[in-house]
């Protein structure tokens, strides 16, 4: 059973940095798939960014360039670090990670954590 655990949301001003965490554990073989989802008070949940074992990553138009997604294997820890962040990037964050290639379909997704809160202020 793979359990994910996020780590390093919180407040920061619009124009400010965070690197949020992932840590995986309880698997044989790594997912194929992690990613970053978020989901904002009111609107439904969203990918941000997606990274498959092969190194490909992908992400939402509103986070390119701002945002990068990357991994180091040796500590099975996802990173999604975060940059010139904005208002509209407030959120629960959550970390989710499935045995297929990446998708933006959260329901595809197998294992979620239970998510890290990021406020951006004006």
């Amino acid at each position: 059973q793979v359990q994910l655990v996020e780590s390093g949301g919180g407040s920061v001003q619009a124009g400010g940095s965070l690197r949020l965490s992932c840590a995986a554990s309880g698997y044989t073989y790594r997912p194929y798939c992690m990613g970053w989802f978020r989901q904002a008070p009111g609107k439904e949940r969203e990918g941000v960014a997606a990274r498959n074992s092969d190194g490909s990553t992908t992400y939402a138009d509103s986070v390119k360039g701002r945002f990068t997604i990357s991994e180091d294997n040796a500590k099975n820890t996802l990173y999604l670090q975060m940059h010139s962040l904005k208002p509209e990037d407030t959120a629960m964050y959550y970390c989710a990670a499935r045995y297929l290639r990446c998708s933006w379909s959260g329901t595809s997704y197998n294992y979620w954590g239970q998510g890290t809160q990021v406020t951006v202020s004006t």
